[in-house]
């Protein structure tokens, strides 16, 4: 296992357990107590957990895991998903994109797309979001025009939220929302960790014309604190191939279209 997979892995416990013992995880892991323990280390100077004798508590930070220990969970089902998603954007579209590491990888996808060109001085694609990281890498695309809401950013997500980033989207219509979640229940909804970010990506859901939601099988029937929306809300699921079939069933007899890849 490399480090940074390590590194979310204990993350992930705290999250489950709220403490772990650095002789039980080692085991678990099948590693060095000495090489738990410079993690946990590592992870307590960031300010993501609280280093006890012999181990470690979560704090409320362990939770709501900082984008640069996501990104490194289940990647390959989120590049094909990141992939089939921006394939569904068209020249010309005002697109949105929520914050998630999945909406980073449809950015990404979007960016090398050379048929979303523009022509002349006029930008093949209009992208609209609420996330830092996503108008940092699209900014030097020059097919594409980048417009940010503004708002106060979280330095887990890299979302921008509050009055400020509602005063600008109560005034845009997008064409084609990317969505990303937290947890997607077939009967309950969309949802996000932080209820801030949840009322920002409501009003971008409002606001679009089509709402594309992505997320990968491990987030598919669960629940997070703050709902973004109902589930009649989301005109499109992209998920992976590997996704429980009940739940995608779920989704379609809810009336939601799925494609997994």
């Amino acid at each position: 296992m490399a480090r940074h997979e390590r590194l979310s892995t204990l993350l992930d416990m705290l999250g489950q357990r709220e403490k772990i013992d650095v002789e039980d995880v080692a085991e678990e892991l099948d590693v060095s107590a000495a090489t738990i323990r410079r993690d946990l280390d590592h992870l307590a100077e960031q300010q993501l957990l609280t280093r006890t004798r012999g181990g470690a508590v979560a704090n409320d930070l362990a939770y709501d895991l900082p984008l640069r220990y996501k990104t490194a969970r289940h990647v390959p089902e989120k590049q094909r998903i990141s992939a089939a998603a921006a394939a569904l954007a068209e020249r010309g579209m005002a697109v949105g994109l929520n914050g998630g590491t999945t909406t980073a990888g449809v950015a990404r996808a979007l960016a090398i797309r050379s048929d979303l060109s523009g022509r002349g001085d006029a930008s093949g694609l209009t992208v609209v979001t609420n996330a830092l990281n996503i108008a940092h890498e699209l900014a030097v695309r020059p097919n594409v025009k980048i417009v940010v809401t503004g708002g106060v950013a979280r330095p887990q997500s890299f979302e921008l939220s509050g009055p400020l980033a509602t005063r600008v989207l109560s005034e845009l219509t997008i064409d084609l929302l990317f969505l990303g979640v937290d947890a997607f229940d077939p009967e309950a909804g969309a949802f996000a960790h932080h209820e801030g970010e949840a009322s920002i990506n409501r009003l971008m859901v409002e606001r679009a014309e089509r709402v594309v939601a992505v997320a990968d099988g491990s987030k598919l029937g669960r629940r997070a604190f703050a709902r973004i929306c109902q589930v009649g809300e989301v005109d499109l699921l992209v998920t992976d191939v590997d996704a429980d079939p009940a739940a995608l069933k779920a989704f379609e007899a809810a009336g939601v279209e799925v494609r997994a890849v």
